[in-house]
């Protein structure tokens, strides 16, 4: 079910507005046992990499355990739906993702409400994808591309991780603002998805950066762009694909959310831990390896983020056709 945007705003408002509460007694004893932080992936990918580390940080700052818990299925439903039937007391959390946003429009009926059922607690970060192609396409920059696509319309594959992937959303956006025809092949996970651009039976991929740095680096695949409005630290001569496509941004993001009913002070709390762990050096050298950078921010400002990206996302969904996997 896809909502306008002022009833989104509506919804998240009273969800965020802890931000506006100083912390309570509860808060002060929180966590008393361990916490479990639930996200929709497999391990080994970009998401349990933020979840280990941001729980590893967690651990150390409160004296509690930070357990991160993987349920992969349904594009991230099958966690999402765990946490919103959780006890709201804190000690259930959830990884979002953008995915808990594109799948807003992407499903016609889901077993829950996400702008209503999960509180925002805090942003992690935001790192780009990275426009990819096999080294057999004549193109070595974005327009060049352009330029080849649309001589050879519906010639060139565009490979995805899935339907309604961040992956997939970022081509199709491409496309939609491009007015480009490719066919999109979508696999079961990124990793099958590279090892077929990398044999070249898929020609482009808006692959996620930290997943494809080391192909780009051994020459297996030609990077053009990065998807987000700036350039990033570890391809640093690579343009922005709104270099030339005006307008165009599409970045992966990751954040803390849970249950709808989560003690305001409890979630001030982690709010406050987050953001101080996003501050430090150590957190801000470990995210910019993986090519990405801190967000931090209030509940509310978490809360505006979902409610942009479920918008955006939700009219790229509509212009591409996409249906669940």
């Amino acid at each position: 079910m896809t909502l306008p945007r002022r009833r989104l705003l509506r919804m998240v408002a009273g969800a965020a507005a802890f931000a506006s509460f100083p912390p309570r007694g509860r808060a002060q004893t929180f966590p008393v046992r361990p916490v479990r932080l639930i996200i929709g992936y497999p391990p080994g990918g970009s998401a349990d990499m933020t979840a280990r580390l941001i729980s590893q940080w967690l651990s150390e700052q409160l004296g509690q355990s930070f357990v991160v818990e993987s349920r992969p299925g349904a594009a991230t439903n099958i966690a999402t739906e765990a946490v919103v039937h959780a006890p709201p007391d804190g000690y259930t959390l959830l990884l979002v993702a953008p995915a808990n946003a594109i799948n807003a429009t992407l499903y016609d009926k889901l077993n829950y409400n996400f702008m209503r059922d999960i509180a925002p607690v805090a942003p992690l970060i935001r790192f780009p994808n990275v426009m990819v192609v096999n080294p057999a396409v004549p193109a070595t920059t974005v327009p060049q591309f352009i330029a080849y696509a649309k001589a050879n319309p519906g010639k060139l594959n565009m490979a995805s991780s899935g339907n309604g992937s961040t992956i997939h959303v970022s081509g199709e956006l491409f496309k939609m603002m491009t007015d480009i025809k490719m066919v999109h092949v979508p696999y079961r996970g990124g990793a099958p998805a590279l090892t077929d651009m990398i044999s070249g039976q898929v020609q482009v991929m808006f692959d996620n950066l930290p997943t494809s740095i080391e192909f780009i680096r051994a020459g297996k695949l030609r990077a053009l762009a990065v998807t987000t409005t700036e350039r990033s630290q570890l391809l640093p001569d690579l343009p922005t694909v709104a270099d030339f496509v005006p307008g165009y941004e599409a970045s992966a993001w990751y954040g803390i959310g849970a249950p709808k009913g989560t003690p305001d002070d409890t979630i001030a709390k982690l709010n406050r831990e987050i953001n101080a762990i996003l501050a430090g050096p150590v957190a801000k050298a470990r995210f910019a390896e993986l090519g990405a950078a801190p967000l931090a921010g209030s509940p509310r400002e978490f809360a505006h983020l979902l409610a942009d990206e479920t918008e955006k996302w939700g009219k790229v969904v509509r212009f591409s056709g996409a249906k669940p996997d």
